[in-house]
């Protein structure tokens, strides 16, 4: 806890060099459990860049309670969560960010087991949905559909269709963040 504070107080005066060592160790862990988040690597690259670029940007109102770790995968945790309930407001944010890819290089052993954990979670929770929440939520997600094309396709309302979607993720969220708070990452 110490060193997260002093790391931190040299991020918060302006130290490149601190922020560049942070960057460069949790970055690809970060784009790895927003991709298990969102259901995709280039969603989750702009999220971890915009979680850095706001600490950077911020750095000097930024408290930190617990440690760096918790706070970034908080952060992007939260990023990630909002990047799915909002298509316009996501597709707006995704547009005014920088392009960038997650570092080449392979990930540790433990980066790849809670990038396996955290995805077999959401695949439980999505089989433990009621079955028509489950296909509405995959239809969007994984195939692209529309909800007017999904609403169609159950000879449901539009609105009956953001009710599921909703639903469904607000239960990915409670499980995410079981998870997260249960394995301190």
């Amino acid at each position: 806890m110490l060193d997260d504070i002093l790391t931190f107080g040299k991020i918060r005066e302006g130290d490149i060099g601190t922020f560049e060592t942070v960057f460069r160790r949790y970055y690809m862990p970060l784009c790895l459990y927003s991709s298990g988040i969102t259901g995709r690597g280039d969603v989750a690259e702009e999220v971890v860049q915009e979680v850095f670029y706001s600490i950077w940007k911020e750095r000097e109102n930024i408290r930190i309670l617990h440690s760096v770790k918790s706070y970034l995968y908080g952060a992007v945790r939260n990023l990630s969560l909002r990047y799915l309930e909002t298509p316009s407001t996501r597709e707006r944010r995704l547009e005014n960010l920088p392009d960038g890819d997650c570092p080449a290089g392979e990930p540790s052993p433990h980066e790849i087991l809670e990038y396996r954990e955290l995805e077999h979670l959401i695949h439980a929770t999505l089989n433990k949905l009621p079955e028509r929440r489950m296909q509405i939520f995959k239809m969007h997600r994984l195939e692209g559909k529309k909800y007017k094309e999904i609403a169609g396709y159950f000879s449901l309302s539009v609105k009956t269709v953001e009710a599921e979607m909703t639903k469904a993720y607000k239960t990915l969220r409670r499980e995410i963040e079981k998870y997260t708070y249960n394995h301190d990452i």
